[in-house]
């Protein structure tokens, strides 16, 4: 069995004059980061690997995130092919996976998240929002294979808030 936790990188700032691979995140971004950490701690994931797309404002994301998770740096790679905004990439790499690993997360961006949720997830999601958590679960042990499964939580930062 296949479990893939997919994180949207947290809310970005157009305030600089940088291009858009190299947005940082917001405020209310880092915040919201924090806050899905610490709900992420309650659920005692057990992380193989860790995919991260090499934009700034996912880099930032996951450096919030994955040490509140104690996930250590070896298992974490940076891609460029997950800066990906329509999915085709995002689905590559997933489906490319090694498959000794049985929990994946994936730190990417919309549209291709939102998307991928609703092609192999049993849940529709209009919108992933920023910073927004899907775990999926699959019957597969390939990932190559995996066919659509079982949306097992969606974590969205405004749930978080009171």
């Amino acid at each position: 069995m296949k479990k893939l936790i997919l994180i949207r990188h947290a809310k970005s700032s157009w305030k600089y004059d940088v291009t858009d691979h190299e947005r940082p995140l917001k405020t209310r971004g880092i915040n919201d980061a924090n806050l899905i950490a610490d709900y992420l701690k309650s659920l005692n994931l057990n992380v193989d690997h860790v995919l991260v797309s090499d934009a700034t404002r996912t880099k930032l994301t996951a450096g919030i995130i994955l040490p509140a998770l104690k996930i250590p740096e070896n298992i974490i790679s940076f891609k460029h092919k997950l800066y990906d905004f329509s999915g085709e990439s995002l689905i590559g790499v997933i489906k490319s996976a090694n498959d000794a690993i049985n929990t994946l997360m994936v730190f990417g961006h919309n549209h291709a998240i939102t998307a991928f949720v609703n092609t192999f997830g049993d849940r529709y999601i209009e919108n992933v929002p920023t910073c927004g958590v899907v775990i999926i679960e699959f019957k597969e042990r390939k990932w190559s294979q995996i066919n659509p499964g079982k949306t097992a939580h969606t974590i969205f930062p405004r749930d978080l808030k009171v």
